[in-house]
């Protein structure tokens, strides 16, 4: 394969890593897919490609779709042990982030949320609301009708209903909000935390250390606070497990504000707080080393503010 093909799937490789991390919510589910369009790209017959960007568009697509519809995929997600894979504020595989759909889109509560949806209603979701992509280009793309692609976009919406006020999330108020949050959690008063979430507030978690069998949820404001007391409050046994006391940081992380846990270089777990009138409405606390690799490497390479707390 010549210099200026390679130059020409490169070109495109954060945008199509970025619409099959949004059908897949795994980052390393999207970096496979893209490697494997890169194989199809560099043994097609290009001279029957007429607009490589579209092209390109279809195969990754369906690669991630075949991906969904796999006994795997269906085994892992039937089995309650699944959820999105978080990402850093800045990291390319984020995407746009120009419209309130586009930043919708890769919310992990919008994430979580596409598990309702068939694989090709959530094709036609995200191709649709986070690339703007018109019916006619999505049903060339999933061999549709345009009004098949109409119908799964109508759908589609309808099982995805979130708050339109909590996108758009700068460093600055992600570190007030968290800030905020660690400080009611530390304080062990329980009313104290429970003023900061929604009367209908739920959690999700893959457990400390991300050991849990199964993903672990709370279903209310009281129990969600109980947890997040329980795990704030400091032991031996917990800093043995994390190897050290570990450092609280604030950041960005799929759009919203998220408790970023460190020892020293490493990450041990990230909680992000999703937002709708101005109070937290869900959790996502995610610790296990699988789900957190490309967070990781993209946190190492990134400059963060001062921890909140230094030494837990």
């Amino acid at each position: 394969m010549d210099t200026a093909t390679v130059a020409h799937f490169e070109a495109s490789r954060d945008r199509l890593a970025s619409i099959a991390y949004r059908l897949l919510g795994s980052a390393a589910d999207a970096e496979d897919t893209v490697q494997d369009a890169f194989l199809r790209w560099q043994s097609a017959d290009r001279s029957y490609v007429e607009v490589p960007e579209a092209w390109l568009t279809k195969i990754v697509t369906n690669l991630a779709l075949d991906r969904l519809r796999s006994a795997k995929a269906r085994h892992e997600r039937a089995v309650g042990t699944w959820m999105p894979e978080p990402l850093l504020d800045g990291d390319p595989m984020l995407g746009p982030a120009d419209t309130v759909e586009q930043r919708e889109s890769v919310t992990l509560a919008v994430l979580a949320m596409m598990e309702r949806l068939s694989p090709v209603e959530r094709a036609v979701y995200v191709l649709h609301e986070a690339f703007a992509y018109r019916h006619a280009e999505i049903a060339d793309i999933l061999d549709l009708t345009v009004s098949a692609s109409q119908q799964h976009l109508h759908r589609a919406r309808t099982r995805i209903t979130v708050a339109r006020n909590n996108t758009g999330t700068d460093q600055r108020s992600a570190r007030r909000i968290v800030e905020a949050f660690v400080d009611a959690a530390s304080s062990g008063r329980t009313e104290r935390l429970i003023a900061l979430l929604t009367d209908d507030a739920t959690g999700i978690s893959d457990g400390f250390g991300g050991l849990s069998a199964k993903l672990i949820r709370y279903s209310n404001p009281r129990r969600l606070a109980r947890a997040v007391q329980a795990g704030f409050t400091p032991t031996p046994a917990k800093r043995r497990l994390a190897g050290g006391a570990p450092s609280i940081h604030a950041a960005v992380v799929n759009g919203c504000p998220a408790i970023v846990f460190t020892v020293e270089d490493r990450v041990l777990g990230v909680a992000i707080l999703e937002i709708r009138d101005d109070k937290i409405a869900e959790t996502h606390s995610i610790a296990a080393p699988h789900r957190l690799i490309r967070f990781a490497e993209h946190w190492h390479r990134s400059e963060h503010d001062a921890p909140l707390i230094e030494s837990w």
